[in-house]
């Protein structure tokens, strides 16, 4: 479900300019923290609202919040903000920290910003009334880089999160009556409080929900996935993301979507992941004709397949740095830049 076939890329080039963030200080779980206490659980730790331009150096990693109207969108940033800016985009029921081992692999001249969705990590939940839709993912894509007033930019994303990038313009069609249904079930439904579960407990039901995760990718998720109560850890997930819509699209769609895409696109995709179009599994009906549809339809577009599953950029992304490594440094020197 919400799963994009692969990761891209889409390569684009901006200027970065000034734009009040606010930091995060909220309590995450202290899986690799210092003496019981995770990076950033202070709150005098930075001043209340900082500005853009005043992030650390190359090699430091920030936490900040962008305000909107139901609260906050949650991010992290790496490197100079003189650098190239590129907008990382996770998987469904992920959270940024999905780029934490591969982002310290790729070029050191880019500022990387990597983004909680709404409903994921450390970002706000949306109020009762008001469904997870794919387009306000887009949506808060476009808050977030109006608020850093990013004009152009490369965009990165995992799963989920490469079908937002992909997604720039176009009619979308209309919510699916069993998705409205569900969610005022949901919510006719007396509140249950998040079940507490010990770190342990917490991280095996993870891996169990997610065969691909290794148990340290696991642990890294759950840094940002959970927040520490009496007792234990409670997911930060909002529940109703479990009845997010994604209105499903005809290939035709797609293909006169992606026909719009000038930008230059690298797409990887992963041996054993859930989206390979050999396997023998429904997706690669659709999976491979829209892989043919973005090589005959694309000026710029390089496929690049490699062993790993699903989660082979946190669990091994010695094995796709490289290759990101190479497409960005071929886009920068680049006269067709997009």
């Amino acid at each position: 479900m919400g799963r994009a076939p692969g990761k891209s890329l889409k390569s684009e080039h901006s200027d970065t300019h000034a734009a009040r963030l606010i930091p995060c200080s909220h309590k995450r779980a202290n899986y690799g923290a210092k003496g019981g206490e995770a990076p950033g659980d202070r709150e005098d730790e930075m001043p209340s609202v900082l500005k853009w331009s005043s992030l650390p150096v190359a090699g430091m990693v920030s936490e900040m919040k962008f305000p909107v109207p139901w609260g906050h969108i949650a991010a992290k940033a790496w490197g100079s903000p003189q650098g190239h800016p590129m907008l990382c985009l996770h998987g469904w029921l992920d959270n940024a920290n999905t780029f934490n081992r591969l982002i310290p692999l790729l070029p050191k001249d880019y500022c990387y910003m990597a983004m909680d969705f709404g409903g994921h990590g450390l970002s706000s939940h949306r109020p009762a009334g008001f469904p997870y839709h794919f387009l306000d993912y887009v949506s808060e894509v476009r808050r977030v880089t109006a608020a850093l007033k990013w004009s152009r930019f490369t965009l990165m994303g995992h799963s989920l999160g490469g079908s937002v990038a992909g997604m720039e313009s176009g009619a979308w069609l209309d919510s699916k009556r069993k998705v409205i249904e569900s969610l005022l079930s949901l919510e006719e439904n007396k509140p249950q409080p998040p079940k507490v579960r010990s770190p342990q407990e917490a991280l095996q039901r993870l891996l169990q929900a997610n065969s691909h995760l290794t148990e340290e990718s696991g642990r890294i998720l759950l840094q940002r996935g959970a927040t520490e109560v009496l007792g234990g850890l409670v997911y930060n997930r909002d529940m109703r993301v479990l009845k997010h819509n994604l209105d499903p699209l005809t290939l035709e769609q797609f293909v006169s979507f992606l026909r719009k895409i000038q930008a230059s696109v690298l797409m990887i995709i992963a041996q054993d992941g859930i989206f390979n179009p050999e396997a023998e599994n429904m997706s690669r009906y659709f999976v491979k004709p829209l892989q043919e549809a973005f090589q005959s339809n694309l000026k710029h577009f390089q496929l690049a397949k490699v062993t790993g599953n699903h989660f082979v950029h946190l669990n091994d992304p010695e094995v796709v740095a490289g290759l990101i490594n190479i497409f960005l440094k071929r886009d920068q020197s680049s006269k067709a830049r997009l």
